[in-house]
């Protein structure tokens, strides 16, 4: 019978094993420590073996490794979109992160659904990820016991609570948010307008509006109804939605959304009706997506550190993995970038 294409591969990795050691003048087993375990051996003996690696071609087996580790060296991360702005960022920082450690990064999308996001943990785990990176804490209800069953060390992202301190990487939404709205009353601006993105299954952005809606209850204000609606994350939306709440009358005066995309499609349809930004109108909005600072008048926004909270959380997760202690900050302050699109609220 003839043999498999997994035992070649196997007898593949051996040789190229073999014939790595034997150029380099050492042990397989050191050849295998070297690739597995290079902190035990001497910078120069790695450089060695390294250059022997590159110049004969070898690629190890994978599954051999794993198994001899007892790590498949991959991190699984679910993010509910890859086309988002920050999320990319973080992707870059994640990639970075776990390529100086010798991690391999898997992605997968969950396009805002719990069930999806479950089904995508259950494939890396049945792949034999080391650790999983989730976004946000609102998760399916069996995938917090589905993990520990598995023991596989998982941790979230783009969200920080003092609540749950040590659970998730992030910034802490609802603060930005506050912030950000105690700014504008700051201006002078008493009516609002919200252009919000849907909560059912984002934390994140329920985090957002309960942090508008604070920061306005603090000073005796709050959103009319009529001036608060909720999309998701397009730049269409937002021109739709913000058109929606200028026509209630009286008009607000500053208008906040909920994301990038959204204060995108907001300025450029306050353009469209004629509005006088920020002379009649402030906007302002959520993530710091390149267009926003492009535009004839840039956006006023909270700027997410999104490539340092992938950094972070991939950090975290391999110092999980690895039996490290954790030394990392868990929150990763937002910041409000002031641009041309806010200013004092028009005169009675």
């Amino acid at each position: 019978m003839p043999r498999g294409k997994s035992e070649n591969s196997r007898n593949g990795a051996r040789t190229g094993l073999r014939r790595v050691a034997e150029i380099a003048g050492v042990s397989t087993a050191t050849v295998s420590r070297a690739m597995n375990n290079p902190d035990v051996v001497s910078p120069e003996l790695r450089e060695r073996i390294a250059s022997v690696v590159k110049s004969v071609g070898w690629v190890p087996h994978g599954a051999a490794r794993a198994l001899a580790t007892r790590r498949a060296g991959a991190i699984g991360a679910v993010f509910p979109t890859l086309s988002h702005g920050d999320f990319a960022r973080a992707i870059e920082g994640l990639q970075q992160e776990a390529a100086k450690h010798g991690f391999t990064l898997l992605l997968a999308c969950s396009e805002y659904s719990a069930d999806l996001e479950f089904e995508q943990v259950r494939k890396f785990v049945e792949r034999g990820v080391d650790a999983v990176l989730l976004v946000g804490e609102l998760h399916h209800p069996e995938l917090a016991g589905f993990l520990s069953r598995h023991k596989v060390p998982c941790r979230n992202m783009f969200f920080y609570s003092p609540a749950t301190h040590g659970q998730s990487i992030g910034p802490d939404n609802h603060k930005a948010l506050y912030r950000l709205t105690n700014y504008l009353v700051g201006l002078g601006h008493r009516r609002f307008g919200v252009l919000a993105q849907d909560v059912a299954t984002n934390d994140r952005a329920r985090a957002r509006i309960q942090g508008i809606r604070d920061a306005l209850a603090e000073h005796g204000l709050a959103v009319r109804p009529e001036h608060f609606v909720i999309g998701k994350w397009t730049i269409r939306e937002g021109r739709e939605l913000f058109r929606r709440i200028l026509r209630q009358a009286p008009r607000p005066t500053a208008v906040i959304c909920g994301n990038g995309y959204l204060a995108v499609g907001a300025m450029l349809e306050s353009q469209a009706m004629g509005i006088k930004v920020p002379e009649e109108l402030s906007i302002a909005g959520y993530d710091d997506i390149e267009i926003m600072q492009e535009l004839p008048i840039p956006i006023t926004t909270v700027r997410v550190q999104s490539q340092e909270v992938g950094r972070r959380a991939a950090e975290c997760l391999i110092d999980m993995v690895e039996g490290r202690e954790i030394a990392i900050a868990f929150e990763c302050e937002a910041e409000i970038v002031i641009r041309a699109s806010s200013g004092p609220a028009p005169a009675a």
